[in-house]
């Protein structure tokens, strides 16, 4: 049976040595995150801290910072949640052997939640102000709720069967917000909420949400799960939770669960949007101040024992990347039924999932062709830009699975190699301009704005990719030390060290395209399908991660992607020669995240030999 409670979890990881209880004062502003980052980076154990500075409710870091404790957590519900996705995936399954699936009723039993009179959240109310002042990041424009589940209801069909449930950051103090009565409400493009929030809108009423911080464990999965429409994440909870979840009415009306730490509870405001952030984010990355609708608060709820769980995101993998693995543990065998001729699907953490995604299709439209090319793959591939979150992908590299069965979608190294080993640039490329992409990510024309492009590859390998530069390789003035990305295991890439760019926002870089002339007319570089030019070349050839964060998280397709040889034949776009990715920083990127010098300093004096750290990573 599933945790009913955060503090059951608490106990019985603390009994199974999974969790560190830390009777030391701890500092929410900016020392809590370097801790918990750092307990993460070590494989450490969820830590808890009695005594928070300033603030009187405990706080607990790490809960989900590794994949085996996370399962551990979910231990009792996880294999019948994967038999659910099976029998999707294998329908008849369930006539085969129908004495295996009996379990699953009471599984589905728990999807409904029910109403009750009373429970722990309602016993006690405090401040804004009363909750951990958390601050991950320097640059960081205030306090944040860090693992929020936000929930909100259809308002043209109210109740809980017309829920959403999303984790959608929450700025409590800080900005221009009014203090203990005002949050902020940073919500990402392609997000549930905004379909309640739109009904408001167009009604000209407030939207009522609430906030929930810890409660059960499943609550904070469910708020993560990309869930088929239509089933609410309320419900996928109580099958993780493996118990029925108790609901009661907060201040605003809408239900909260009788178990939960916290809840904020309050209205959006349908005529008022204020600047929410700077927030260091996932990508690695500030995310800057914009306007985003704000919470009027009614009330803070909280149980008399209640602990503030939190975590700290950045430059991944980072203890979200745990959540993204479980995601794929759960569906990843249904891919093939929701996108026909798809056989997998990987959003690459360590690029900061959406820039890069990568994916096996199937060709299987003209088996008589002497020699293959991407057909189905480019169906395949818009059929995932057109589903879900994956829509928001920016690079999608998608090869034929025919060609190699032993290809693994997760071995990113071998995916590329594959990739490029076939790939004919005159042909595989396949543009879409001014479109939206990811709220987080600045690399295009403005929030939410960019351009996507997918690479497809099929067929034999039509090139040997090299892994030596020739001793007599001239650059151009302004670029410099190049340096074979194969100790990241990608030969045929090379990082080129370039100039600082200047380039505005909505245009191409000269300097670029001089570069491109230059290399194809004097023949350098040919055997080089793929070229990156970065500020630092060899950060970017120095290991498989450091390639795909700068590659993919600082260009964007349609304005940093160029080539030698280029043509424009009938609208499409190739190039004959190397394919060059302009991934340096430009003018309009947001501020790369770093630490607070002093604060990691302390942190080390905590860690060494008889601190109250010593041992902990």
């Amino acid at each position: 049976m599933g945790y009913n409670t955060l503090q059951a979890c608490i106990h019985d990881l603390e009994a199974a040595g999974r969790l560190v209880r830390l009777d030391m004062e701890v500092d929410p502003y900016l020392e809590a995150g370097v801790i918990q980052r750092r307990a993460y980076q070590a494989g450490g154990p969820a830590l808890l801290f009695t005594k928070v500075r300033g603030c009187r409710f405990p706080m607990l870091g790490n809960l989900f910072g590794t994949l085996d404790r996370a399962r551990y957590i979910f231990r009792d519900t996880l294999p019948a949640l994967e038999k659910l996705v099976r029998l999707k995936v294998d329908p008849g399954d369930a006539l085969r052997a129908p004495w295996k699936q009996l379990g699953l009723v009471r599984t589905l039993w728990n999807a409904r939640p029910r109403f009750v009179s009373n429970g722990p959240i309602l016993a006690a109310s405090c401040a804004l102000s009363d909750l951990p002042n958390q601050v991950s990041w320097p640059r960081d424009g205030g306090a944040f709720v860090t693992l929020p589940q936000v929930y909100s209801e259809s308002v043209e069909k109210p109740g809980w069967r017309h829920s959403n449930l999303g984790m959608y950051r929450v700025q409590f103090s800080g900005g221009q917000y009014a203090s203990n009565r005002e949050a902020g409400l940073h919500y990402q493009i392609h997000r549930g909420i905004g379909v309640h929030h739109t009904q408001a809108l167009k009604r000209g009423e407030p939207l009522r949400v609430n906030v929930f911080i810890g409660g059960p464990p499943a609550m904070t999965l469910a708020a993560v799960m990309p869930l088929p429409e239509g089933m609410p994440e309320i419900s996928f909870a109580g099958m993780l939770g493996g118990r029925r979840l108790e609901l009661v009415h907060s201040a605003n009306g809408l239900p909260m669960p009788a178990q939960a730490d916290f809840c904020i509870s309050g209205t959006i405001d349908p005529t008022k949007t204020l600047p929410e952030g700077p927030f260091g984010d996932h990508l690695g990355y500030y995310s800057l101040a914009h306007d985003f609708p704000v919470i009027a608060v009614d009330r803070v709820h909280h149980r008399p024992d209640a602990v503030w769980p939190f975590t700290t995101v950045g430059r991944p993998p980072q203890e979200d990347t745990t959540f993204g693995a479980m995601i794929h543990e759960l569906t990843g065998e249904a891919i093939p039924t929701v996108l026909p001729g798809v056989r997998a699907v990987h959003a690459v953490d360590a690029a900061g999932v959406h820039p890069l995604l990568l994916a096996l299709g199937s060709e299987r439209y003209v088996p008589y062709e002497t020699e293959r090319a991407p057909r189905e793959l480019l169906t395949q591939a818009n059929a995932i830009l057109g589903q879900g979150q994956l829509s928001l992908a920016k690079y999608l590299l998608i090869a034929d699975q025919n060609d190699d069965s032993r290809l693994d979608i997760h071995d990113i190294a071998a995916f590329f190699r594959h990739v490029l080993s076939r790939v004919d640039w005159t042909r595989d490329l396949h543009f879409q301009t001014r479109t939206t992409v990811d709220t987080l990510d600045y690399s295009g024309l403005g929030l939410n704005e960019g351009s996507k492009v997918v690479v497809a590859a099929a067929g034999p390998e039509r090139r040997e990719l090299p892994a030596v530069l020739p001793a007599d390789l001239r650059l151009p003035d302004g670029f410099h030390s190049p340096h074979p990305c194969t100790p990241a295991g990608l030969p045929g890439v090379l990082a080129v060290q370039g100039p600082p760019c200047r380039r505005p926002r909505h245009a191409q870089d000269p300097a670029m395209a001089e570069f491109c002339i230059e290399m194809h007319a004097a023949g350098r570089l040919t055997d080089w399908p793929l070229v990156v030019v970065a500020d630092n070349s060899a950060f970017v050839a120095q290991n498989l991660n450091n390639f795909v964060w700068t590659t993919f998280t600082r260009s964007d397709p349609a304005c940093d992607i160029y080539g030698a040889g280029v043509a424009t034949i009938c609208k499409h776009w190739g190039c004959t020669g190397s394919l060059v990715i302009d991934a340096r920083t430009k003018p309009h990127h947001a501020p790369a995240l770093e630490p607070d010098t002093d604060v990691e300093k302390r942190v080390d004096q905590l860690a060494a030999k008889g601190g109250p750290l010593a041992g902990l990573w």
